[in-house]
């Protein structure tokens, strides 16, 4: 278990913990809350304990860092609605890149906000892996073409397609982008699968958004899993090693758009 226990010279009994998880409870005879070694709930290092403390009275080891800043209590003071929103509606699938590399330590800035990304159950199974190298992006571009080209209906449709992408891009499938961020997840039990998909599509989106922030573009990579299912030798080339993945193409954006492309409102049931 991570969590170790609680630092009682910290601790002022408010009893919050209690509201988070079922480990916690109220020690009546020695008045004060104590944490619980049950065998039948384990420890999913959520977290929440940690977050809803406020006198920082948990003590913990080896699930990461906790941060704190000025807003984390009211994240609605951090910024506002409309702001937010003009940002998502900015984000644009990217797919003109400038060749100049991205700066390690503004990579690690996306991987840092994809870790912050929440899984089910808190399994955090997701690995990340990235491809720079761009004699390798065009081995694996090669690969995927071919995968995509052996499956019915959709060869004639992609050929063609590809054919004209490649007027322009030496690896089509990635658009020449100077990186292409991965990640993938176990396959423990099939019913997990669908959730282990959610899983990573949600910590993409995170990347992307971070990615959007520090001035790059990105676009989310499907021909990528269509490849693998039908070429599986697909997962060495790109350094997968998980049973299901994702990936995006990430880079200095050769392009400006705008304007925000036209969306509207779906229907929605329900909502009065």
């Amino acid at each position: 278990m991570s969590i170790l226990g609680i630092d009682y010279e910290k601790c002022s009994n408010c009893g919050l913990c209690l509201t988070t998880c079922i480990l916690y409870r109220k020690d009546r005879d020695q008045n004060k809350v104590i944490l619980v070694d049950n065998p039948r709930f384990y420890c999913n290092q959520c977290g929440q304990c940690i977050a809803v403390c406020p006198e920082d009275a948990i003590l913990y080891e080896g699930i990461g860092e906790a941060l704190t800043y000025e807003g984390v209590e009211k994240p609605e003071t951090i910024t506002s609605y409309d702001t937010i929103y003009k940002f998502l509606s900015a984000n644009r699938s990217v797919r003109l890149y400038k060749s100049k590399k991205v700066p390690p330590d503004t990579l690690k800035k996306v991987f840092e906000a994809m870790s912050r990304a929440p899984t089910a159950d808190n399994k955090r199974l997701e690995r990340f892996s990235i491809l720079s190298d761009r004699d390798k992006m065009k081995i694996l571009n090669d690969a995927v073409l071919e995968a995509i080209y052996s499956i019915p209906k959709r060869n004639k449709r992609f050929e063609e397609m590809f054919r004209l992408i490649s007027r322009a891009f030496q690896s089509p499938v990635y658009f020449d982008a100077p990186h292409v961020i991965f990640v993938d997840s176990p396959e423990n039990f099939p019913e997990d699968a669908e959730m282990q998909a959610n899983n990573i599509g949600i910590i993409i989106t995170y990347g992307r958004l971070a990615a959007q922030a520090l001035g790059l573009g990105t676009c989310w990579n499907g021909w990528t899993q269509i490849a693998i299912r039908s070429n599986p030798k697909i997962k060495e080339l790109a350094n997968i090693r998980g049973d299901i993945m994702g990936a995006f193409t990430i880079g200095y954006p050769a392009i400006r758009f705008n304007r925000s492309p036209p969306r509207y409102l779906k229907p929605i049931d329900g909502l009065e």
